[in-house]
Parts: C-alpha cells; sequence; structure tokens
C-alpha cells in the first residue's frame, strides 16, 4: 500500500468563494475567554482545541454578521466542541445524560441549573441565554428542534462505538447528517430572519441542505481520515466504510468519494439556480439569504479543513495546494490523536454525572 494518497480538489468549481467574518479575532478572543472560565478541559486539551479554531469555521460559514450574532455562534461552536469532547469518552449512559442535560439547559435558559450537575448544562445555559438575545423566535424554536435531534444522533453514535458497529455507506449517511450538527448550524442562519416552517420545511429546501450536508460530511471525513486511522478510530469515516464496500485502497474510495461529491454539487446547483420556491415578499428575499448560506457553509467547511490546525498540523495550506498527503503510522494501545501537539488523547472516562468535569489528558 502506498504510504500517499491524494485529495482531490472537490470544490474547484463551487460557485461561493472563500469570505470571513471581519469580527472573527475580536469574537475569538471573548469566547475563548469565555469558554475557559469554566475550567472545562485541561490545559493540553485547551491547546489541541485553540489549534482546530472552531471561531474560524464559525466566521468563515457566517461572513457578513454582526459582533453580536458571531458571538452566539461562536459561543455555540464551543457548546459542540464540549458535547463532542465528552461523548467520545463517555459510555452509553453518560451520553444519554449529557442529552438530557444539555437539552434542559437550552429549554431553560433563565433558570439556574442544578448543584453538582455535569458543566455543560451551565456552559449551554449561558450560551443561549446570551444567544436568545439576537435571536428571532423562529430561529430559536428552530435551532432547540434541530439541536436536539443533533443531540440524539451524538447518543446514537455512543451507542454504535460501544457495540463496534460499523455501518453501511447508506447507514452512514443516515446518523451522520444528524450527528455532524449542520441542521442547527443551518438554524442559526436564521437568527436575523422570520421564515415561517413552510419555507424552511418545504421539501425542495429540505433536499437542498441535505445535499449540502452530505458535501460536509465528505469534505470532513477526505480532511479527518489521516488522523482517524493512525489513532484507529476510523471505522466511522465514509473513506474507510467504503474501502470495505467498494474492496478497494485509500485512493479508491478517495476517488470515490469525488465522484460522488459531483453528483451532490451538480444536484445542489440544479436545485439551487433553478427550484427554489416562491412564497412572496418578504420570505422569498429571506429564503434566497438562506439557501445561500447554506451553500457557503460547504466552502466554509472545506477551508477550514486546511486552515485550522486540527487535521494537518501546520501542513494544511501545503496540503490544500499540492493535494498530497503522507499516511501516518498507526499508533498501539494509547491511541495517539496526531492533532493534539503534545501526541496526548483524551482520557478513557468521564463522569458527566459530576459538575466539577474536566476533559484531561
Amino acid at each position: 500500500m502506498s504510504n500517499t494518497f491524494y485529495i482531490p480538489n472537490v470544490l474547484e468549481n463551487w460557485k461561493w468563494p472563500r469570505r470571513i467574518n471581519p469580527h472573527y479575532l475580536e469574537v475569538k478572543a471573548e469566547t475563548a475567554a469565555w469558554m475557559r472560565s469554566f475550567g472545562a478541559f485541561s490545559p493540553k486539551v485547551q491547546a489541541a482545541n485553540d489549534i482546530c479554531d472552531f471561531c474560524l469555521l464559525s466566521s468563515l460559514a457566517y461572513p457578513f454578521y454582526d459582533k453580536e450574532r458571531l458571538r452566539t455562534i461562536c459561543d455555540m461552536m464551543g457548546v459542540f466542541l464540549l458535547c463532542d469532547g465528552c461523548s467520545d469518552i463517555a459510555d452509553e449512559d453518560g451520553v444519554q445524560k449529557m442529552v438530557n442535560t444539555t437539552m434542559d439547559a437550552l429549554r431553560n435558559p433563565h433558570t439556574p441549573r442544578p448543584r453538582g450537575e455535569w458543566i455543560g448544562g451551565e456552559v449551554t445555559r449561558q450560551f443561549w441565554e446570551l444567544g436568545i438575545k439576537t435571536a428571532s423566535p423562529q430561529s430559536q424554536k428552530r435551532f432547540i428542534e434541530t439541536f436536539g435531534s443533533y443531540m440524539q444522533a451524538v447518543a446514537q453514535h455512543a451507542a454504535d462505538r460501544t457495540n463496534k458497529h460499523t455501518p453501511t455507506i447508506e447507514e452512514y449517511f443516515e446518523i451522520r447528517r444528524e450527528d455532524v450538527g449542520t441542521k442547527p448550524c443551518f438554524a442559526i442562519l436564521e437568527l436575523e430572519m422570520d421564515l415561517p416552517d413552510e419555507a424552511v420545511n418545504h421539501p425542495t429546501i429540505q433536499e437542498l441542505s441535505v445535499l449540502a450536508a452530505d458535501m460536509i460530511i465528505l469534505d470532513n471525513d477526505m480532511a479527518s481520515y489521516n488522523s482517524e486511522q493512525a489513532r484507529g478510530d476510523d471505522n466511522y469515516n465514509v473513506i474507510t466504510i467504503a474501502m470495505q464496500q467498494n474492496k478497494t485502497d485509500i485512493q479508491g474510495a478517495m476517488n470515490w468519494v469525488s465522484e460522488y461529491h459531483k453528483e451532490l454539487e451538480e444536484k445542489f446547483m440544479d436545485i439551487y439556480e433553478n427550484k427554489i420556491p416562491k412564497f412572496g415578499k418578504p420570505v422569498d428575499e429571506q429564503l434566497a439569504q438562506y439557501v445561500d448560506g447554506i451553500g457557503n457553509w460547504v466552502r466554509a467547511n472545506y477551508q477550514w479543513g486546511f486552515e485550522s490546525e486540527r487535521y494537518f498540523g501546520k501542513k494544511g495550506l501545503e496540503i490544500q495546494r499540492t493535494r498530497w498527503v503522507t499516511l501516518l503510522p498507526k499508533k498501539c494501545s494509547n491511541k495517539i490523536d496526531p492533532q493534539y501537539p503534545d501526541g496526548s488523547k483524551l482520557s478513557s472516562h468521564v463522569d458527566v454525572g459530576s459538575r466539577a468535569t474536566t476533559v484531561n489528558v
């Protein structure tokens, strides 16, 4: 097997260019200080989170939002990060407790959290207490609904991990469309809008959202595959699944992803250019802004995969230019994650029933 593989440039002809919010650095500093105030991560994991730079993703995905709304989005990414980190190392029951705590905090943002509770409840409560100040009623409703679906998918992922279940490609997309988090992120596109349910839930708009989510999943899995296979955590990655199901190697799976991505892009653009439903003003103007945001999300996620240090360390921009990746050697027993600067990995246990939870290394 070759020790290098080529990542196809799947967005070479994508309509949406790279754009970034001018408030990026200022809001990043505010969100970072807020997250650190909870002491939820050990210094080593905090350093690893910093190089992932989820505020960069937020700023690429929402380039035109004002400072207040960008702060909501960056804080949301902090909640995602905490839930993702804890769910990765908690058992199935622990993840379900985390889901219940998080959703209760979202539904009751003005109610103090119980003493002794997992710290994620208070993080979520503070995020949403601030967020609803600049969020329309419709966007608030949609965010809570979609975040609930996301959290249940996280719990399902935990169950699959516990049972060591490797899904088929079809099963993978069904689950991943929920736990990748695009639905709540798309709901956040509505912060300053007042889109009716009939517009957002229209079958054509829903199809557009699924196509974008699938492209984001493919882009993310191509970028993350190398680090995941190195630590033996790649069973939940479309590259590994495609290799097994299609009986091919890494490059064959990458090429399959590229061809599938092209099909999705063509379907997306056909809908975007020709089939967006009409509801009359002002809904049509807001809906146009919403679907434009969905298209931009595909570009934002793709760029972030190379511009942050989450997957490729400091070589991201070079790899984006050359497209060639050197396969990392597999690590044994301790599952060292190459994305962490000190070579460390999260601990194997976290008690989500405890308010004092710290994600340690």
